[in-house]
């Protein structure tokens, strides 16, 4: 603790750092205010709320393989301010938006470019850190960086639920924009250290011209390797897997969980703050103890159980509508979803080369996200025809199913060695 009191003394890095926060909150309000707008224009649509949330996902596509590149080559500290600037104006649109046309079209288009500019903005913050921290406090800043955003994104989602269903989702925009604005004003006064950087900078607009030349061919090898390295294909067949489901039940739990309980977002908020919580408590308690496991049978006991849990979430709330019952299994839900999270990326650092670090990652991000929004236009297409609590439950046997599997595999694998 007195390393983080020291660190958040550090004038620069604490602007950074409070700057994150104000900002990821911006960004989880900003989620919720645009489910509890599906809410209200198409209450119960799983269509109509997956194609608004598309438009958060394709710029990953379109915008996410040539936004690093620029980054590398804009001043960070900039780019961040710019990114904070635009996104706080363009999210004033859509109240105005939301008044004066009945049409979800504007909609589509201005959130489309919000989350363009966020391909910019995350890779800024990111690349940030090592400019404004000494090397001696690079690995604390990260990590309290990412266990701030952690339980940050938790809260988050919390209270932006509440503040939705009180106050409306153009009240939330209006203080989503808020949050961005006073972002970008913390940012203005955070000193980066440029002449320590000035080498690697110039080193990174070198790379920068290279990338941009050759990011196709750079995808096409990483996607190559992919399919011929066997364990770095079975990381990519696992992440796949694990964003397909996520997008099979992310529009429709939504509306389920909407539908089950009565509420627009206020229950919804605080279901996400518990996965968080349980995600959270995954990784701490499989840090500390997963270590003497095979990461492939924890990968696949995780998907089996968090099969059932999805099963027994979506039947209780279908016959017994509780909150406190739903709460305490999203917790469940994320205490054996973290795991498979955990060993997945740990397995992919230990099988993966240095020198194709970028391609492979570059081309996974490719094929997590083409997983989520295919399999969340399906699950949203069949959540119109069968009744969303059925369609929960299928999915939930099916990643039972495949983790099941999987293992006896795994086992009469391990019995012929």
């Amino acid at each position: 603790m007195a390393h983080v009191r020291e660190l958040l003394k550090d004038r620069n890095f604490f602007l950074l750092w409070f700057a994150q926060i104000v900002s990821n909150f911006g960004d989880r309000l900003d989620q919720m205010a645009l489910i509890g707008l599906v809410y209200l224009r198409t209450p119960g649509s799983t269509i109509e709320l997956a194609k608004l949330l598309s438009f958060t996902i394709l710029p990953v596509f379109i915008i996410g393989p040539i936004a690093g590149i620029y980054v590398d080559r804009w001043d960070r500290k900039t780019t961040m301010i710019t990114c904070d600037l635009i996104r706080g104006g363009l999210v004033v649109l859509l109240p105005l938006i939301i008044k004066y046309s009945t049409s979800m079209v504007p909609i589509y288009i201005v959130v489309f470019i919000i989350f363009s500019v966020t391909r910019f903005f995350l890779p800024s913050k990111l690349s940030i850190i090592p400019d404004i921290v000494h090397k001696d406090k690079l690995l604390l800043a990260n990590s309290l960086s990412s266990t701030t955003m952690m339980i940050a994104t938790i809260v988050s989602f919390g209270f932006s639920g509440l503040i939705v269903a009180a106050f409306g989702p153009q009240a939330g925009f209006y203080i989503d924009s808020i949050s961005y604005f006073i972002s970008a004003a913390l940012l203005f006064f955070v000193v980066v250290k440029l002449k320590e950087n000035i080498e690697s900078a110039r080193a990174g607009v070198k790379l920068a011209d290279i990338a941009r030349k050759t990011i196709i061919e750079d995808i096409k090898e990483g996607l190559m390797y992919l399919r011929s390295h066997k364990d770095v294909k079975m990381v990519a067949n696992t992440m796949f897997l694990l964003m397909a489901g996520a997008g099979s039940i992310y529009i429709v739990i939504i509306v389920f969980i909407q539908e089950a309980l009565r509420s627009s977002t206020e229950h919804l908020g605080f279901l996400v703050m518990f996965l968080g919580m349980g995600l959270f408590l995954g990784s701490v308690i499989y840090g500390r103890f997963g270590s003497k496991f095979s990461k492939r049978k924890v990968i696949n006991f995780g998907l089996l159980t968090a099969g059932l849990i999805i099963v027994i979430f979506a039947a209780c709330l279908k016959f017994i509508p509780s909150f406190f019952i739903a709460g305490v299994l999203s917790i469940a839900l994320g205490i054996f979803s973290a795991p498979i999270i955990v060993s997945s990326n740990t397995l992919l650092h230990e099988v993966m080369p240095n020198e194709m670090r970028g391609r492979i990652f570059s081309s996974l991000e490719i094929i997590m996200h083409a997983g989520f929004i295919l399999f969340m236009f399906f699950a949203s297409l069949a959540a119109e025809k069968v009744e969303r609590g059925w369609v929960l439950i299928i999915i939930g046997m099916l990643f039972s199913i495949i983790g099941l599997v999987k293992l006896i595999k795994l086992e009469k694998e391990e019995d012929k060695v």
